[in-house]
């Protein structure tokens, strides 16, 4: 198997087939041997409950959950490694008030019980918890004033824009003017923390995101320093950009330089 990847890897043709087939088992996920096969472990299960009598439990229903017994945690890393990094760096900076940008609500509700979050994201969320305030708009026309923030976050969002892949309209140019409206909202001295998918030359997976260089993002950020940079492959997390291993995420925090 791990010989099959490899190939796919390497042949741009391959890789185009398997990741438009990839697409289509997104639509069509029933996999009826496997349905049969917990459909089986399930009921077997309830005879077993059954035989231990609990009085206090006097009602039974079915509510099958069928996908759930597997060996390990189900975990996909570039989250796990970049919503933890990005955690680390804003209980470090504890600002009085922080502002994101399309990152996930979940990871973004969580670090708002510790500082104020402004979330500003094109679809509403219709949750609400204290200390979470939440502006409708896009990334491409922020609701602030030029120089207004101190501390900014957008994890796993610049790559996307441009793209049609969340009903904004085809750009060739998204990410780079998604980046310079950051650059335009921040202060001088504050920090902006970003990650994107990167790889060993800058392209474009349509309609799923945009990878870069990063000599690219750091040419994205002039006028900004570089405060730390950290790269996710496959199951780990560098300290350092490797262009031999190709795709990855690069997470970078960067201040804005005082004019």
């Amino acid at each position: 198997m791990s010989k099959m990847f490899e190939f796919i890897k390497r042949n741009k043709f391959s890789r185009k087939v398997y990741f438009t087939l990839r697409s289509v088992n997104d639509f069509f996920k029933f996999k009826p041997i496997l349905y049969f096969k917990q459909i089986i472990w399930f009921f077997k299960s309830i005879h077993t409950l059954n035989k231990i009598e609990n009085k206090n439990f006097s009602k039974f229903e079915y509510y099958p959950c069928l996908s759930d017994n597997i060996s390990y945690t189900p975990l996909d890393p570039t989250y796990f490694f970049q919503d933890s990094w990005a955690a680390r760096k804003i209980f470090e900076l504890k600002p009085e008030h922080h502002f994101d940008i399309g990152s996930s609500a979940t990871t973004i509700g969580i670090l708002s019980q510790f500082v104020p979050i402004t979330m500003i994201d094109i679809r509403p969320i219709k949750l609400e918890i204290p200390n979470l305030y939440f502006i409708e708009g896009s990334i491409l026309d922020l609701p602030f004033d030029n120089n207004s923030i101190n501390s900014l976050s957008s994890l796993c969002v610049i790559e996307h824009i441009g793209l049609g892949r969340y009903g904004d309209p085809i750009d060739a140019f998204g990410s780079e003017k998604a980046i310079e409206e950051i650059k335009r909202v921040i202060k001088p001295g504050g920090v902006v923390i970003i990650s994107l998918p990167i790889d060993n030359n800058n392209k474009v997976y349509f309609n799923a995101h945009r990878a870069f260089t990063r000599e690219y993002v750091l040419n994205l950020f002039m006028n900004f320093s570089l405060m730390e940079e950290k790269y996710h492959y496959g199951n780990h997390l560098y300290d350092y950009y490797d262009k031999e291993k190709g795709f990855g995420t690069g997470l970078y925090m960067f201040r804005k330089l005082e004019s």
